[in-house]
């Protein structure tokens, strides 16, 4: 604990000359009655009154006391912490093209996962986590991270309906989404790396095809499990001007697999949220690696104690003063 206001401290020098003061005025406010003799009066017990006649005092200057400290406003110190924890580095890539608008899921495949990626990540207190998002061009939305409030935060705070938009390319490119959160997974330290890819269609754009980028992955020994986004047949879409039209769900599973097999991942299809609970028991199974996290304690007010130690104080002296230590005219 440190003090924010220590000099508020010099105050507690005016408790010398009260002190000084209080003793002074005891010795010649106490009542004396001349006796010829008094050694028989040395026997008799002493009242609780007088054992009790200098509390209120002392409980004066605890009170005095405790109020510099509050002026001296206590803090918990800035602190750092180290501490090793076991966890796999995960990176999720997230398709956000326009056909991830499609109300097969509600509200929306892209509204769905983010509640089903708050889900995962809740679950991985100890993991790494980053974010890849991905439509025609792939960017990263949070890289690895262990801080999963900023990492959810920077999720929702995310436009992700930049492709239909514009402001970014419209397309499927899973291969440069494979490719961005691989350059993430590069420097990671962990024995186990995975990256978790979900959409809901086929590669269609892109600098790099998803089964090269499946190789590069392989030889950086980075897992990745492939996820189908939608349902089978058709698909509801909304437009422009109002309205819902009915699309082909067209998802290359192909693909899926092989990009899955190539790294030793799985694919699934997810046709609704609860089915990605058999990829987060299979994650549950991997081997962990420890690594170290270094965590920051900003200085926090600490100045309730003393407030509550001083009103019980108060409390007590007054209770001193005007019940048991009542004095009658």
């Amino acid at each position: 604990m440190v003090f924010s206001n220590p000099y508020y401290f010099i105050l507690l020098t005016v408790l010398i000359p009260y002190i000084i003061w209080y003793v002074m005025r005891s010795k010649k406010s106490r009542a004396t009655l001349k006796m010829p003799e008094a050694s028989k009066y040395k026997a008799l017990p002493k009242s609780l009154r007088q054992y009790l006649i200098h509390v209120p005092f002392l409980l004066r200057i605890i009170l005095i006391t405790l109020v510099v400290c509050i002026l001296a406003r206590p803090q918990s110190k800035h602190s750092w912490s180290d501490t090793d924890v076991e966890g796999i580095d995960i990176m999720l890539a997230v398709d956000v093209s326009t056909s991830m608008l499609a109300q097969d899921f509600k509200p929306n495949r892209v509204e769905a996962l983010r509640e089903i990626a708050q889900h995962f990540i809740e679950k991985r207190m100890n993991d790494n986590i980053g974010l890849t998002f991905f439509a025609g061009e792939a960017y990263t939305q949070c890289p690895l991270t262990t801080d999963h409030a900023a990492l959810m935060n920077l999720y929702a705070s995310a436009d992700t309906r930049m492709a239909a938009k514009g402001t970014i390319d419209d397309g499927t490119a899973i291969g440069d989404g494979i490719m961005n959160a691989l350059l993430r997974l590069r420097e990671s330290k962990a024995k186990s790396k995975v990256i978790i890819l979900l959409t809901d269609g086929v590669n269609n754009a892109g600098n790099i095809s998803p089964v090269t980028a499946a190789e590069i992955a392989k030889k950086q020994k980075v897992r990745i499990y492939t996820i189908g986004i939608g349902t089978t047949g058709m698909a509801p879409y909304p437009l422009p001007t109002g309205g819902t039209v009915s699309l082909p769900v067209e998802i290359d599973e192909a693909t899926m697999t092989k990009i899955s097999k190539e790294t030793g991942g799985q694919y699934f299809r997810a046709q609704r949220n609860a089915e990605l609970d058999a990829i987060y028991n299979d994650i549950d199974k991997m081997e962990r690696t420890k690594f170290n996290v270094r965590q920051y304690s900003k200085r926090g007010e600490l100045f309730e104690p003393f407030a509550l130690a001083a009103l019980i104080v108060f409390l007590l002296e007054l209770l001193m003063r005007m019940v048991v230590l009542r004095r009658l005219p």
